[in-house]
């Protein structure tokens, strides 16, 4: 698998502790593409990431956090005229996480077509992307249509992930206009039900999941949050349930849930269990704070598929 995007910092709050007082912060990295990167490499998966980050120490601690999850980054750019993208966030359970960006600008925000190696790309068996990339700035919008175009010619599937972020997109419409021509050239749509009903004007999972199967699009999952997730392909559909679990900070469940799905697929796994698979992944990143901490690995999701959960003394 093969993906890009924007990574940036990440400073989050200590647990319970609102934004706006917090005085204490863990540093990390966050960026959806990464994320689930680094999700498919603690899988076995092998996995690629590409982006721009700033020639400063934030910018190099996450090419070097990524290195140590295994994630190949022989494409990523080290740019020296613009400053990596922080993420600043609180971490709560059950109320509202506030977030603090300091991104425009930013190196991943320069990413363009000039980044792409057709042949890195071409040779990924599956390309994720994420609507959040084309929000960036034109250049990104360009970058992410131009590889897109690349792998769907060169028969590499596309999977593709919405992640509409309201910040970045503060027009609804425009979201829309924008990334539907990328579902044309996608053969996995991987979404929420919010972003669902907004790109497809459908108000229930299965009539969205649907419309974007009449459009073209092979293999459809809606995720539903603690609804589990539905599965629609070649004109079937399947609701899988989600792990029953005590959520520590919901924050990187989708990105893990695409982790989960995408390596079941890449398996040869049938849409039931690319389903299960998903929602176990994204189960168990939610039971530890940060955006990527919780992603599992695969003797976590055996162990916890059959129910150890027996204390390893």
């Amino acid at each position: 698998m093969v993906t890009f995007g924007e990574s940036m910092a990440l400073f989050r709050a200590e647990p319970g502790e609102p934004l706006r007082t917090a005085r204490r912060f863990i540093r990390s990295i966050a960026g959806a593409e990464s994320n689930v990167a680094i999700g498919l490499s603690r899988l076995g998966c092998d996995a690629g990431w590409f982006g721009r980050v700033g020639d400063d120490p934030l910018g190099l601690g996450i090419l070097d956090a990524l290195r140590s999850e295994r994630v190949d980054i022989s494409r990523a750019v080290v740019d020296d005229s613009a400053p990596t993208g922080v993420l600043v966030r609180d971490t709560h359970a059950e109320r509202r996480i506030e977030v603090a960006y300091a991104r425009s600008g930013s190196a991943g925000s320069r990413l363009s077509p000039a980044d792409l190696d057709p042949g890195y790309l071409t040779s990924a068996a599956v390309l994720h992307v994420t609507g959040i990339t084309p929000a960036l700035s034109r250049s990104a919008l360009e970058a992410t249509t131009e590889a897109v175009r690349m792998a769907a010619e060169a028969g590499v599937c596309v999977s593709f992930d919405p992640n509409i972020r309201r910040r970045l997109w503060p027009d609804p419409g425009q979201a829309r206009r924008v990334l539907l021509p990328l579902l044309d050239r996608c053969g996995i749509v991987l979404v929420g039900q919010a972003e669902a009903t907004l790109l497809t004007g459908r108000e229930t999972p299965s009539e969205a999941a649907k419309w974007l199967a009449d459009r073209g699009v092979e293999t459809v999952a809606v995720k539903l949050g603690a609804g589990g997730a539905l599965g629609f392909s070649n004109g079937a559909s399947y609701h899988g349930a989600a792990l029953p679990v005590h959520t520590v900070d919901p924050i990187g469940a989708g990105d893990a849930f695409d982790a989960g799905f995408l390596w079941a697929r890449l398996q040869g796994a049938e849409m039931p269990d690319c389903v299960s698979e998903g929602n176990l992944a994204a189960g168990l990143s939610i039971q530890a704070c940060g955006d990527i901490e919780g992603l599992p690995y695969r003797q976590e999701m055996e162990e916890r598929r059959a129910d150890n959960l027996e204390a390893n003394r």
